[in-house]
């Protein structure tokens, strides 16, 4: 199956109100144009140097999302371009992203990164940290990053009903912050193996990658 193939019929099975993520990472400029001349614009990868570079080589009407885990020295290669940081998972993270937009004279959106999975290997925050951040009102002073929902990772395992009941808390807490903030309107949850279940518990972006393209090339 093509790139473009592949892509035409996830797009279809979609529901219009979720944002689809091609998760271009490893991937060359000509796969990621394979999938441009399809209509998709937003293109996800993990690792900053490599998004800066297809930056710089691609067409300007592309947005590039962050979603890998994110090293604070590496924020200031992305700041002048980034459209969203799915993997926001401390506040030290998210005061350099601020400093950096602000050199940049740029807002930058964000998600903040909840840890649902069993595994440790996962990062981000736990709820109690998201709830104690949201009424610290420390987020206020970082007036240079925007912060537009949550992004989580399920459990990797065969099982269905434990990665429904990771997105389903996720969900309850996503509606929980949205009651007090108009701004919260993005949960990324659901990737190639789980999407459908995302999207089932309520996801709204989704990030795929090897169901687009194929596997990994490393």
């Amino acid at each position: 199956m093509s790139i473009k193939t592949n892509l035409e019929e996830i797009i279809k099975k979609l529901p219009e109100d979720v944002t689809l993520v091609a998760v271009s990472k490893t991937k060359s400029n000509e796969e990621i144009m394979e999938a441009y001349e399809v209509g998709q614009r937003i293109f996800g990868e993990n690792k900053v140097q490599e998004m800066a570079k297809k930056w710089e080589d691609l067409p300007k009407d592309i947005e590039w999302h962050m979603i890998g885990h994110v090293q604070s020295n590496k924020v200031k290669y992305m700041a002048p371009f980034v459209s969203l940081i799915h993997g926001v998972d401390s506040l030290k993270l998210l005061k350099e992203i601020n400093k950096q937009a602000a050199k940049n004279e740029r807002v930058i959106e964000c998600l903040l990164q909840v840890h649902i999975a069993k595994e440790d290997t996962k990062f981000g925050f736990s709820e109690e940290e998201i709830t104690t951040l949201w009424n610290d009102h420390v987020l206020s002073e970082l007036t240079n990053v925007q912060i537009i929902g949550l992004m989580g990772m399920a459990t990797f395992t065969e099982d269905d009903v434990i990665v429904q009941r990771e997105f389903e808390s996720l969900y309850k807490l996503f509606k929980a912050l949205q009651k007090n903030n108009n701004a919260i309107k993005t949960l990324s949850m659901g990737m190639s193996n789980d999407y459908k279940i995302g999207i089932k518990e309520g996801s709204t972006m989704v990030r795929i990658g090897s169901s687009i393209f194929g596997k990994r090339n490393y």
